[in-house]
């Protein structure tokens, strides 16, 4: 999992998976994975999946790379507190799913708040772990 910075202010996590690291075979089956760790997930709830590719292939005018295959966001939110009216702008959260030819990118914005983070780079490492614990 990397930690970078997006056009100099946005700071994201991001792994990226060749095809053959998973055993998931396309973004809708790993988007499946996630919404079974949100559902199982104690605070989290879900909210809706996204397609961006989609949505932004329908825009005239809309720009998909040629190199995007298909990309989806997952989106939930943690929401045990609400301590301020602030909170709200950094809420909810979402974990994009993005195919290529030879590898799947998932990122996420940056949370204000640790265990949020910690979390969902959980979620994403353990897509990984699913193939080992197959015996793949």
């Amino acid at each position: 999992m990397k930690q970078k910075i997006f056009k100099d202010k946005y700071h994201i996590f991001e792994i990226e998976y060749k095809k053959n690291e998973l055993t998931y075979t396309n973004v809708d089956e790993i988007i499946e994975a996630l919404k079974v760790k949100i559902d199982n997930h104690p605070v989290i709830s879900f909210i809706a999946i996204f397609d961006q590719y989609k949505h932004t292939s329908s825009l005239e005018g809309g720009e998909v790379s040629p190199a995007i295959k298909a990309a989806k966001n997952i989106v939930f939110c943690f929401g045990k507190e609400l301590p301020t009216p602030e909170v709200l702008a950094v809420r909810p959260r979402s974990i994009g799913v993005c195919e290529m030819e030879d590898k799947f990118v998932l990122n996420f914005l940056e949370a204000p708040n640790d265990m949020a983070n910690k979390t969902m780079e959980d979620f994403v490492k353990s897509l990984k772990a699913q193939k080992s614990l197959l015996g793949f």
